[in-house]
């Protein structure tokens, strides 16, 4: 295929050229056919959140109530006539045209009323647009009002989930700035790994795979609704994927330039150069393109929207992404590489430090495969406290007066759920037998259901409960609520909590069939590319070990809080939202599985070449080769995601942060600890077993040639492998120094 690229070269530039114009052209208004919805198809809490939108003018439902509340002075209560009188006359003010709202000088209802009398709350809902900040054409207004009232001589404070959460703002951007920040991080570790003009090459590539990306997305968004998170996901995990392909081939380019028959000015040596490049590394690149797309498949197949948006946009990523490094780089690289290596000097192929590091994991395997085990699974550990849900309204509750004021309704005995209530739509007749039954429930802390929320026949009862329902008492308190009001034929229970529970079992009812299946399919992938059984799933197992610690990092630092306000000045969140999880394993698997292939696949080409040359013993100087030569490139490519990362992590949304942070630790857990140390030291503890490959396998798997039941055939695998894998031409790893040639197995 390289070579009819190159040969078409004129025609592969247009076609680049036309994508990338088009894709920069249409992103404003790619972005704008993005969508906020988060829905639950043939979820019973979103059946109930959409009949309560539709009667009710989009108020609550999944959408949290404002809490407006007030602490009389000593002598006062605030059922006291005239004091009731002015609280109502201000709820009523504040709920704008087609919202609804409860009070306890609208019902007397004495669950908005603390034991003393002298603090009530009112809850209001305004109704929703489909964005993040789903009340913020009303916020600035009732603010306003609030600031400028007093009952009985206090003051009136605002608070709820809507604006501890800080999504009482409209103000939304897109990703040109942080995506900005990204490219130049790179840039800077770029130009340290080349020292050439050959640094701008990869960036270029991102700067041509982002727009086509995008323009994809925008045909997708035709056929169904996509996430607004998708448009940071593709600028910045795409420039990340972009630039860490184009790096591989580049780097491997740069190696075969120095090559024999291949490191003339004359056109078919240029040529050469780049056809061995692409055969060896654009193998490599083609693989890891296709377990990431294999591991976001996990999201294609769940039945939530949100989440098949996020993995179509995320297939769309890896795919362009090794489209641009396999036709438009190679062009590139034959026309202007020379002149962009400047200036032009002798490369070691062979990083120093990575090969002090290889040798000193190949001398002591076992024990290089304890201590960095061990410390793996220390950072895996606190996965076993993860907590799915929404945020705990405490843990959003710290710091200025909507925190305050919050704490102020707790503190009255309104219990924490207040802020997130479950809303039930039963029929009008049976409103007063519901509201009694919900609110004799253990753990429910009050119950209202005013007459004006209304409508065709049915009427609304808010529930909330004393602890939180993101917390562990909380969940199981909304689900005896849901469960009892469901009791009753024709009463359907909404609202956040009841669409958490739904959520939850949505996202990860069939989770061990969806990482089944991933595993299965990548281990198929990699048995095909590696020609071995036991590499794979070494492969898996380590990979998994990555994530775990991946979300241990996660729930460190924002569900414990070491960290979440120093790093990012957010405070903890109390919990992980439940799609972030499920996200971080279809990206992260994928994304760290790319460095396993660099690395095994460059241990296998040394492999092949020691078995040409007759060698038996290849584990340990194969080991070596393929760590010296990845190494620095592992490093850098790793470097280079955890700026793009880095730059996510400043999207002034807390869950993109947290999703951030969790890829962030992922990659450079991978790069260092896992493919470092552990995979070299594995590799060489597993000897000549790494290439077991019995007959069977190879025949299950379809592929021709496999000699021996074994290990691959030199025969059979030279020609896979590129031609300088040939029996003459030299082994790298018979110059490298200190690498003993015997096996510890």
């Amino acid at each position: 295929m390289t070579r009819w690229v190159l040969a078409h070269r004129w025609s592969v530039v247009l076609a680049w050229v036309v994508l990338t114009l088009a894709g920069g052209a249409t992103a404003s208004s790619t972005i704008d056919k993005l969508s906020y919805e988060s829905r639950l198809p043939d979820k019973p809490a979103q059946e109930a959140n959409d009949t309560l939108a539709q009667r009710f003018a989009d108020t609550g439902g999944k959408n949290a109530p404002l809490l407006l509340v007030v602490t009389v002075p000593e002598g006062t209560t605030a059922d006291n006539a005239a004091v009731r009188q002015e609280w109502g006359a201000l709820v009523t003010e504040v709920t704008p045209r087609g919202g609804r709202s409860v009070s306890y000088a609208s019902t007397g209802d004495d669950s908005l009323l603390s034991k003393d009398k002298r603090t009530t709350v009112a809850l209001v809902y305004p109704p929703a647009n489909p964005t993040n900040a789903p009340y913020a054409q009303s916020l600035p207004r009732i603010k306003k009002t609030v600031e400028q009232t007093r009952i009985a001589g206090a003051p009136v404070e605002l608070t709820g989930q809507p604006v501890l959460s800080g999504r009482d703002s409209g103000a939304q951007r897109s990703p040109i700035h942080e995506t900005l920040i990204g490219a130049v991080g790179a840039l800077l570790v770029l130009v340290l790994v080349f020292a050439s003009g050959l640094a701008i090459v990869p960036v270029l590539m991102a700067a041509v795979a982002i727009p086509t990306t995008f323009l994809l997305v925008r045909g997708v968004t035709g056929i169904t609704d996509v996430s607004f998170i998708v448009q940071f996901l593709v600028a910045l995990i795409g420039l990340g994927i972009a630039i860490d392909y184009a790096l591989l081939v580049v780097t491997r380019w740069r190696e075969e330039r120095n090559k024999p028959g291949a490191d003339g000015p004359e056109p078919e040596a240029r040529k050469e150069a780049i056809v061995r490049s692409v055969a060896s590394a654009g193998r490599a690149v083609a693989l890891s393109g296709a377990t990431v797309a294999i591991s976001l498949a996990a999201l294609v197949v769940l039945p939530v929207p949100f989440l098949r948006s996020v993995g179509y946009a995320g297939l769309l990523i890896p795919l362009v992404s090794v489209a641009v490094a396999l036709t438009l780089l190679p062009v590139l690289l034959y026309a202007w590489g020379d002149t962009l290596d400047r200036p032009r000097r002798q490369h070691r192929p062979d990083s120093r430090m990575w090969s002090k590091v290889a040798a000193l994991t190949t001398r002591r395997p076992a024990l290089c495969a304890i201590l960095s085990g061990a410390l793996l699974l220390m950072l895996a550990a606190p996965v076993l406290a993860l907590r799915l849900g929404q945020p705990e309204t405490a843990t959003l509750a710290q710091g200025g007066r909507p925190a305050k004021a919050f704490e102020q309704i707790v503190d009255a005995g309104f219990g924490e759920g207040i802020a997130r209530p479950v809303e039930v739509l039963v029929d009008a007749n049976g409103t007063d037998a519901m509201n009694d039954k919900l609110a004799g429930i253990d753990g429910v802390a009050g119950s209202v259901a005013p007459a004006d929320w209304a409508r065709d026949g049915g009427q609304i009862v808010d529930v909330w409960t004393t602890e939180d329902p993101s917390g562990s008492g909380g969940r199981d308190t909304v689900s005896t609520v849901v469960d009892t009001a469901r009791e009753t034929q024709g009463a359907l229970a909404g609202g956040g909590p009841a669409q958490d529970a739904d959520f939850i079992d949505a996202v990860y009812g069939s989770l061990g069939l969806i990482v089944l299946f991933v595993a299965l399919i990548t281990f198929i992938v990699l048995a095909r590319t590696l020609r071995s059984v036991v590499l794979p799933l070494k492969a898996l197992v380590l990979n998994a070990l990555s994530t775990c610690a991946a979300y241990g990092v996660v729930v460190l630092v924002w569900q414990k809080g070491y960290g979440s306000e120093a790093l990012f000045d957010t405070p903890a969140i109390g919990a992980v939202t439940i799609w972030i999880p499920m996200a971080v394993f279809a990206f992260l698997f994928g994304l760290s599985m790319d460095y396993e292939v660099f690395i095994l696949h460059r241990i296998r080409e040394t492999h092949l070449d020691l078995i040409a040359k007759g060698e038996r013993n290849t584990v340990v100087p194969s080991v070596v080769t393929g760590i010296s030569r990845t190494g620095r490139l592992v490093t850098s490519a790793a470097l280079i995601l955890f700026l793009a990362f880095t730059a996510l992590a400043s999207i002034p949304i807390t869950d993109v942060k947290v999703f951030a942070t969790a890829l962030a630790a992922g990659i450079i857990i991978d790069a260092t600890v896992v493919r470092g140390l552990l995979t070299p030291a594995l590799v060489t503890l597993l000897g000549r077993s790494n290439w077991w490959f019995p007959r069977s396998v190879s025949r299950l798997l379809a592929i021709p040639g496999q000699a021996s039941g074994s290990g691959p055939s030199p025969a059979s695998d030279e020609a896979a492998s590129g031609p300088e894998h040939s029996p003459e031409a030299p082994s790298p790893a018979t110059r490298l120094p200190g690498v003993r040639r015997e096996s510890r197995v």
